[in-house]
Order: structure tokens, then C-alpha cells, then sequence
């Protein structure tokens, strides 16, 4: 090591080129479990409990703190703490890959001395592949995810699955290995609206820019916080019909206990056709609620330790 060598350069000798979205994205994804699984449960309540999604998310958050301490916020979360870092690192590490692609093939503005830019489309488009790209992983993950959070019992002996493990077993047994990827077709509708996070976290962060020189100049990090939060809120706003599409087609048959033989899984058309008959158009956005409280927070930190990461790496700039 050279004298003169800091933090920096000894991490970016360390990690390949190609791996620093991989890296930055597994961090991400342990960050916005940790902020935000205790939103998602309560999001996940409202939307599909039979007696609890007719009442508001802070009546559920409390009902559930009352009934099963607080830890029970955090139910199935140890699927995705270790799953939510895989598929933020396909996904982050995919869409880093994705923008360098287009930035070498011309899919780029150049509207500034600093050099040529990818344009707001390009970041969307690499958003949405990336989303797609990711869903293969992520389906198996908040299938288990959704089955644990409806877990109602206090005591973990009184459950139909004592843990991600147990719930998959469960479910290999009596449908096959491949129903461990059912809502699979809600899950790519659901995850190719990154298309509109990635491109909204963009445009903010150009946004922000305009303030170089002012008194209210954010820093980089804070920028990426802004843009991160506010990135989420244009994501949920449009994800949030197809989140709940695809939570019902994983939940089936519930409030029916998961069944020990095989059983027909619902499609996308018939689970959309069963929630506009029952609920109308406003059932496709039950849930955004706590999905606002928690989206900012999460996908701010979230941001901000990627985009970071990226940087502290080394990693080839894709935006300016």
C-alpha cells in the first residue's frame, strides 16, 4: 500500500470493476429491510386481511404492536434481510450495467461542457430492464415474505409456518418447486415501474443541480437523499396496482390456511378481476398509505449508501 493511499483507493482496488453495483446494490438492499420492513407488514395487513384491511394503517400498526409486540412488525423479515440485499444487488448491479451500455451506445445528451450524458429516457429504460431483470430472484422472496406477514399468532408454535425455511418446505411439498414463484407475472407489471424511479430519481437530482451556487446547494449525499425519497413516492404512485395484484396472487389461498395438496394458483387477469368486483377501482390502491410512510425513508437511506458506494468504488460515472 502506497503511503499516500486512503479508504478510497484501498476499497476500490478490491472490487472488480463490473462488481461495484453488485456491492453497492447488496448494501442498499440490507439498508431500506432495516428502515423500512415494519411499513411493508402494515402495508401488506391492509391490503390483504380480511377484517384488518377495513381499517386505516395507523389502526392496524397499533393493532398489531398490541396483539404481538413490536417485533411482530418485523415478521419475515429474515427472508428478505438476506433476499432484499440479493435482489437490490441484481437489481442496482443490473442497472448500473444497463446505463454504461447505453452511455457506450449513444443513448446519451451532451447539453454541458462536462462531457455527454445519459438522457432521462435512458435512465428509465435501464430502470425498467433492470426491474425485469430482477424479478426472477425477488418473486420466491416476497412470496415467502407476504405468507409470514399474514401470520396473525403471537406465538411462533401456533403458526402454520415457524419461518422462511419451514413456509418454502411447506409449499415445495405440496405444489412443487415452482409454485415458489407464483404472482410471478404480477411481479414483472410490479417491477417495471423502476422504470419511473430511476427516472425520477434522475430528473430530481438535475433538479437539485440548479441550486449549485446558492445558499440552498444540497451536498451530494443530501441530494441523494432528496432524490431517493422522492424518487420512491413517483415508483409507489404507479407500482402500487400491480403491488397489490401480485400480494393477493402469492397470498391464495388465504385467509385460508396454506393447503397440504395441490391447488389451481391464480392468474393475473382473475386476481385484477376479483379485486375491481370486490373493492372497485380504489382496492388496487389499498395500502399506499403505508406505503408513502415508508417508501421515503427507506429508499432515501437506501439511495444514499448505493450511490455512495459507487462512488467511494470507483465506480464509471453515469450521471453528471
Amino acid at each position: 500500500m502506497l503511503p499516500n493511499e486512503g479508504p478510497k483507493e484501498r476499497l476500490r482496488d478490491h472490487v472488480p470493476r463490473y462488481a461495484v453495483g453488485l456491492v453497492a446494490g447488496f448494501a442498499s438492499g440490507l439498508t431500506k429491510v432495516a428502515v423500512g420492513h415494519g411499513f411493508d407488514t402494515v402495508k401488506t395487513r391492509v391490503q390483504l386481511h380480511p377484517v384488518l384491511k377495513n381499517h386505516s394503517a395507523v389502526h392496524v400498526l397499533m393493532t398489531t404492536i398490541k396483539r404481538e409486540g413490536f417485533l411482530a412488525l418485523y415478521k419475515g423479515a429474515m427472508a428478505p434481510s438476506v433476499g432484499w440485499a440479493a435482489i437490490d444487488s441484481v437489481l442496482l448491479g443490473s442497472l448500473h450495467t444497463y446505463r454504461l451500455f447505453l452511455l457506450h451506445n449513444g443513448m446519451t445528451e451532451d447539453p454541458t461542457s462536462t462531457g455527454p450524458r445519459l438522457t432521462l429516457l435512458a435512465h428509465g429504460t435501464a430502470g425498467l430492464f433492470a426491474g425485469l431483470t430482477s424479478a426472477p430472484l425477488a418473486t420466491p422472496i416476497e412470496l415467502l415474505k407476504v405468507r409470514l406477514q399474514l401470520q396473525m399468532q403471537k406465538s411462533v408454535s401456533d403458526r402454520q409456518f415457524k419461518g422462511p425455511i419451514d413456509c418454502a418446505q411447506h409449499i415445495v411439498r405440496s405444489q412443487g418447486v415452482f409454485s415458489l414463484w407464483t404472482g410471478f407475472s404480477g411481479g414483472l407489471f410490479f417491477r417495471a415501474n423502476f422504470f419511473y424511479m430511476f427516472l425520477a430519481f434522475e430528473a430530481c437530482m438535475r433538479g437539485l443541480s440548479t441550486l449549485k451556487g446558492t445558499p440552498y446547494e444540497p451536498n451530494v449525499g443530501i441530494a441523494n437523499l432528496i432524490a431517493g425519497g422522492a424518487a420512491s413516492l413517483c415508483f409507489w404512485t404507479m407500482a402500487i396496482p400491480f403491488d397489490r395484484t401480485k400480494n393477493q396472487m402469492m397470498s391464495h389461498p388465504y385467509p385460508q390456511p396454506y393447503p397440504d395438496c395441490s391447488i389451481t394458483r391464480p392468474s393475473l387477469v382473475s386476481v385484477a378481476r376479483q379485486i375491481y368486483k370486490a373493492e372497485g377501482p380504489s382496492g388496487f390502491y389499498r395500502g399506499l398509505g403505508p406505503c408513502y410512510l415508508r417508501a421515503f425513508p427507506s429508499n432515501a437511506c437506501a439511495f444514499f449508501v448505493y450511490e455512495g458506494l459507487l462512488r467511494a468504488l470507483g465506480a464509471e460515472q453515469t450521471r453528471r
